[in-house]
């Protein structure tokens, strides 16, 4: 398949719809503003300590109800957007930054040369890319963009003796890992950490080696598969290909340009400098922001754009995530409702009283439980932190859970759906386009989604354990 013909068909697939997060969204701010004529209305006395707002546990008491009127219901979504525009142009800065650096080829150059000189290497390619999309997801967010990959590694891997399951497994398993861990990932920690007032990316250390774990099972998992498929190919399911010439793929020349090394070396230099602003200076996401535009420009100068592409290609990276970012904007109508009517404490108060029922170790395994479901119909990352983080780091503070715990149930709970849920929509463009039936995906991949959840629900034992913090 031809570069022009993979994104043709990139194209296609990214059309194909599923249940719309908007309309569901929208159906929340009705029960929302339905729920303000049946809940009683309450509020918790709330205090200033170092820097972060607490709520007082011993301090609910019901109030007055305000109820939600029919116009309020629309207009909650400007409030929304305003409130929630922060973020929302933050996530645009990056996605721009991010569009700057995929109009410079460097990323599409890199996996290219990569893939072709491990052809020689079969054992090596599986760990080796999946070590280049878990990086990517990690710490660029990458999941809608591996889908222009997915028509490189299918091929590539079926060549090698494997199958299309083997080549999708490599993208798609290797970035969601990276996603779950979410080292650096500013569409989801970032925001998530913003939210409940953490220092942003803070307790990391814990994060790597979650990132360590997740991907070596992940290796684990695909290379033990690989390996069946290439003793036994009839056990292997190939999709929109046929196998392939390995000889072909060995005799392509390919290499990089000098431009595209720079640029990548620019990239990683730029979360050098962000680990040493945010440790030194507790830069917050203004700076984050500001700090990736600037290594954006860099990069495409030195990646040879023109002022003009420069900025189209900003504008083009930013639009790529149009629907995410306002997202957050319609999640944040939600809380103004909420707010509005004084049901936000009510829900805390009374969520509090149903969780204190539950083992303090597994308090965070149900605040996981609760985002893995919530995924299925909010499957945007940085959307579901905008709808359930304001909620959950005050319950936290409640029930006796860090916050950065609260944010680690979330990134969990939005990370691992990724690969399963037929709501996420890339996640079915890239079955499609590899031509892999979403039934037979699943049963294929449903043991590693039980692993995953397994290793979440210890990570979080052990994070209500020590107390993982700073708070």
């Amino acid at each position: 398949m031809s570069d022009l013909e993979t994104k043709l068909k990139v194209d296609e697939v990214k059309e194909s719809k599923g249940i719309n997060a908007f309309v569901l969204l929208f159906c929340v701010i009705i029960i929302a503003a339905i729920l303000s004529y049946i809940l009683p209305s309450g509020q918790y006395e709330r205090t200033e300590v170092d820097g972060r707002t607490i709520i007082n546990p011993d301090s609910f008491q019901f109030v007055d109800p305000n109820p939600i009127g029919f116009l309020d219901i629309f207009n909650s979504i400007h409030t929304g957007m305003v409130e929630g525009s922060g973020i929302i142009f933050f996530v645009f800065i990056i996605g721009g930054a991010f569009g700057i650096l995929a109009a410079t080829g460097a990323l599409d150059s890199f996996i290219s040369v990569l893939s072709h000189r491990l052809a020689k290497r079969e054992k090596l390619i599986i760990p080796v890319l999946m070590l280049f999309f878990a990086a990517g997801g990690s710490l660029m967010g990458m999941a809608e963009e591996t889908l222009v990959y997915i028509g490189i590694l299918v091929p590539l891997a079926i060549a090698l003796g494997f199958d299309a399951i083997t080549g999708l497994a490599i993208v798609s398993l290797g970035a969601s890992v990276g996603f779950t861990a979410a080292v650096m990932n500013p569409f989801t920690v970032g925001v998530a950490q913003g939210i409940a007032e953490l220092p942003t990316f803070s307790g990391i250390a814990f994060r790597l080696i979650l990132f360590v774990v997740l991907y070596a099972v992940a290796v684990i998992y695909i290379y033990r598969y690989a390996g069946k498929v290439k003793d036994n190919p009839s056990i292997g399911f190939y999709g929109n290909y046929k196998q392939g010439n390995k000889d072909a793929l060995l005799n392509v020349n390919t290499k990089m340009e000098t431009r595209h090394k720079w640029v990548l070396i620019i990239f990683l230099l730029n979360f050098v400098v962000l680990i040493f602003g945010v440790i030194k200076y507790g830069w917050y996401i203004t700076e984050i922001a500001g700090l990736f535009l600037l290594f954006g420009i860099i990069i495409g100068l030195v990646g040879k754009l023109s002022s003009s592409d420069i900025a189209e290609n900003f504008i083009k990276g930013a639009g790529n995530i149009i629907s995410g970012a306002l997202v957050i904007g319609v999640a944040h109508a939600i809380l103004v409702l909420f707010n509005s009517a004084n049901l936000t404490d009510t829900i805390l108060y009374y969520a509090a009283q149903a969780i204190d029922s539950i083992p303090p170790t597994l308090t965070a395994v149900g605040m996981f439980i609760f985002q893995l479901c919530l995924n299925f119909l909010v499957p945007s990352g940085s959307g579901q932190a905008a709808l359930t983080m304001p909620i959950m780091a005050p319950l936290a503070d409640l029930v006796g859970v860090t916050r950065q715990t609260a944010v680690l149930a979330y990134q969990f709970g939005d990370g691992m759906s990724n690969i399963f849920f037929p709501t996420v929509g890339f996640f079915m463009a890239g079955l499609a386009l590899a031509g892999i039936p979403w039934g037979r995906w699943i049963k294929w991949v449903f043991p590693f989604f039980l692993i995953q959840i397994t290793i979440g629900i210890m990570a979080l034992i052990i994070a209500q354990v020590i107390q993982y913090g700073p708070f």
